[in-house]
């Protein structure tokens, strides 16, 4: 598994991003069962940055907590048959990896949140991790539903690796 972590601000600079999100990761790849090693970029930025890149990508001109841009086309969440092996624009071609795609999360909403949810940052920046890759193996949160079910999946994933709200 690879995970690409660009921090573009100084925040957190000593903060240990790669090892709290290789574990998500990882986590959330063996949840949905996915039958293969995966990449993940990972850019970590502030709110006005985040802003530009959702008004620029999104058409939605507001800063976010997390955005997700996945590479591949689920006709059904989680769904693996899309994938063709013998496709090499799914893979790396250095590591025959599946390339999932890109997370952007803002640092500052992130703290922000931790501190309105009263969890640790952490736990914040664990569950954003958790929640943008189900975003990239396709799952959504349009309906009630699709919302309950990945609220669902994010506190059962964390909960497996020891990250609960009260998680130090």
């Amino acid at each position: 598994m690879t995970a690409e972590i660009v921090n573009e601000t100084e925040m957190f600079a000593e903060f240990d991003f790669k090892s709290l999100f290789e574990r998500v990761i990882s986590a959330v790849a063996d949840y949905v069962r996915c039958p293969y090693e995966v990449s993940v970029g990972i850019l970590l930025t502030d709110d006005d940055s985040i802003h530009e890149i959702n008004r620029a990508e999104r058409k939605i001109d507001s800063s976010t907590d997390v955005l997700s841009f996945p590479m591949i086309e689920y006709e059904r969440a989680g769904d693996f048959s899309v994938v063709s092996e013998e496709d090499i624009s799914f893979f790396d071609p250095d590591t025959g990896e599946l390339l999932l795609g890109d997370i952007v999360i803002s640092l500052e909403t992130a703290s922000r949140q931790a501190e309105s949810y009263n969890h640790s940052f952490t736990r914040e920046a664990a569950f954003l991790c958790a929640h943008s890759m189900l975003h990239l193996f396709g799952y959504d949160h349009e309906e009630d539903s699709e919302r309950a079910e990945m609220e669902r999946m994010q506190e059962e994933i964390l909960k497996g690796i020891n990250i609960t709200r009260d998680y130090e």
